[in-house]
Parts: C-alpha cells; sequence; structure tokens
C-alpha cells in the first residue's frame, strides 16, 4: 500500500465545495477524526502527517435516490468457465459489504474474505461505469469506507470523510478529504474507462483552510489526451446501486458506499 503526500492527493478525495466541512441529517455511520498519520493506498502518494485540534464528530449517509434505483443482483459473465465464484457467495460477500458500510463492526478479515470472492467471481463489468458515475452530470458520490492493503494482507476502516464524485457523463472525477473545521481539499480533472479500468487524469486542485475562501491551483495544463494506462486507475470488480469495490494502481483494495450530495458548513 503506498501512502500519499500533499503533492499528489490526486487520486481519490471529496466533491468540491467552497466550504471546509459536510454534514447530512442522514447518517449511516460515524467518523472521528482524531488521527495521526493517515495512509491512502491508491494515491501514489508519500505520508502526511495531520494532528488537528479536537472537534465534533461528523455525521454521514450513503442513501439511495429513489428514482436511480435499479436491482443490485450481481450479473456475472456468460461464460461458465470464466467464473470463478457461485453466485451465492457473491450475494452473501456483498450483504456484507453493505453491513459493514452501515456499522462499521463487521471484522477486518471477513470484509477483506468478502473483497477475495467479488475479485475472482469475474463480474460482469458493462453497467459499471453508468453505475458509478449516473447518466447526466455533475454524477454520482461515493464515500471511502474500508482499505485494505496489497494482496488483501491487511486492512481498516477509513479513518476520516473521503468521497469521490463520477460523473460519466462528462468524463470527469473529483476526489477529496474533508477534515472538519480545518478545512478540505479536493481534486478535479478527467477519466476514461475501458472495459473495468477507469484510469484519471487530475488537473487541479482546490484547498479550503478554516473560515478562509478557497484557492484553486492548476496542476495540470487541459488536453484533449485520454488518460491511459500510465495514468492513475482504478480496476472495478463490483458496483451496484450501494457499494463499489475496486482496486487501485498500488495494488490496496477498498470499498465506497453510494452518498447523497452533501451539505457543508
Amino acid at each position: 500500500m503506498e501512502s500519499l503526500t500533499l503533492s499528489s492527493l490526486s487520486n481519490w478525495v471529496v466533491p468540491s465545495s467552497s466550504q471546509p466541512f459536510f454534514r447530512s441529517s442522514n447518517c449511516l455511520f460515524q467518523t472521528s477524526f482524531n488521527f495521526k498519520t493517515i495512509e491512502f493506498p491508491f494515491l501514489l502518494l508519500k505520508t502526511i502527517s495531520l494532528s488537528p485540534p479536537r472537534f465534533s464528530k461528523v455525521k454521514t449517509r450513503a442513501t439511495l435516490d429513489e428514482k436511480d434505483q435499479i436491482s443490485t443482483t450481481p450479473v456475472l459473465v456468460q461464460d461458465e468457465k470464466e467464473q470463478k465464484q457461485p453466485i451465492k457467495e457473491v450475494e452473501e460477500s456483498v450483504k456484507l459489504l453493505k453491513t459493514a458500510a452501515k456499522t462499521r463492526k463487521v471484522p477486518a478479515e471477513e470484509i477483506l474474505s468478502a473483497f477475495s470472492v467479488i475479485e475472482k467471481a469475474k463480474l460482469d463489468p458493462s453497467g459499471f461505469l453508468e453505475t458509478l458515475g449516473g447518466m447526466q452530470s455533475p454524477g454520482r458520490t461515493w464515500m471511502l469506507i474500508f482499505t485494505a492493503k496489497k494482496r488483501l494482507e491487511g486492512g481498516t476502516y477509513f479513518p476520516i470523510t473521503a468521497v469521490q464524485r463520477f460523473d460519466a457523463a462528462a468524463k470527469r472525477i473529483e476526489n477529496g478529504v474533508y477534515l472538519g473545521p480545518i478545512g478540505s481539499l479536493t481534486f478535479e480533472g478527467k477519466l476514461s474507462w475501458k472495459n473495468r479500468i477507469l484510469a484519471f487524469i487530475f488537473e487541479r486542485v482546490r484547498v479550503k483552510i478554516g473560515p478562509f475562501n478557497p484557492f484553486e491551483i492548476s496542476i495540470k495544463e487541459k488536453d484533449e489526451q485520454e488518460p491511459g494506462n500510465k495514468d492513475p486507475f482504478f480496476i472495478w470488480f463490483y458496483v451496484d446501486e450501494e457499494i463499489a469495490v475496486a482496486r487501485g494502481r498500488s495494488g490496496g483494495t477498498a470499498f465506497w458506499v453510494r452518498c447523497q450530495r452533501v451539505s457543508i458548513f
């Protein structure tokens, strides 16, 4: 698992906002922001050491927009020879991950086992991008719940609020972390999709510190070239209307839960 540096805190974090912190009245789990060193396995980043002051917990909830609800039954590829895990095992693993998203009490070992089952199942990825990013802008937002090390050698619930927005229509991605009253850090750029691989390039970063207005920094000039295999990417193993599972370029695996657009204060 690779850790992260501010200079490249670009591979996945939070939806942009002019405010430093968010709150939703609907919550699936609570997150405390007392932490020391944080590692983001997909971010090609070195290490960020943060020692924020104490402040209140943030609550968030992953809920579904009724108009967007569809069947969440896993879809397997048609060739049975390619199927490595029975569909029942996949369904049970997905159910376990959804319980973990709601409670944050499912043991890490069980989550790692679920990751392994889902990856080996070789699910059909044809509908993944549309489910991740919706059919129109600004797309959909997903909150990071759990990250695992390379080869699934351990993992943990993610300790801070990190959210990604995928916009399939505009081929855009936005990642960020919210650190409560301390501020927020977001990255925005473009994405491309091929089979089950979502590659991306970030073009600008937005920084919000305390009560001050945010400022933007361009980190890459815009061009017509689409992100490719030399850029950061995610390999998606499972996506439905509630959760998504993927592996990053560094080899770490994680899962997200779908969340509503957040209100900021």
